[in-house]
């Protein structure tokens, strides 16, 4: 008759290198305001803009996407929702981008909150435009 009493330090290993594979969230990999996009790229990125740009633009990258989505760039000036725009992102990866015209009104500061589908805030990503 043979009986095992307690556990080898195989066993043991073995048991604690079990991982469970989680299923991959929407992941926002990063976020700029740019004075522009020029080939999927931000053009002068800063936290400051002159209202004399016109516009201003916010980029974003996620890295995984692991199923086809929106998500929403939502724009506040001196924390009142302005805008919300929704975007499409696709696996495996995505790069997309808003942008906003500048009015004389718009000095001061400015968010755009990067949301999923859920509601649930990605990021964020805080400027101010200037004289």
């Amino acid at each position: 008759m043979l009986a095992l009493i307690g556990t080898t330090e195989a066993a043991k290993s073995n048991e604690s290198s079990k991982t469970f594979l989680q299923p991959q969230r929407l992941t926002l990999s990063f976020v700029t305001v740019c004075e522009r996009i020029e080939g999927l790229k931000p053009i002068n990125q800063a936290v400051a803009f002159s209202i004399s740009v016109k516009q201003v633009c916010c980029f974003t990258a996620f890295n995984p996407v692991p199923e086809e989505t929106q998500i929403y760039h939502r724009w506040y000036h001196r924390d009142y929702l302005v805008t919300q725009i929704r975007l499409s992102v696709h696996p495996p990866r995505w790069s997309t981008y808003s942008m906003i015209q500048l009015r004389e009104s718009d000095k001061g500061p400015w968010r755009v909150d990067i949301v999923d589908k859920e509601g649930n805030i990605l990021g964020v990503v805080r400027f101010s435009i200037t004289d």
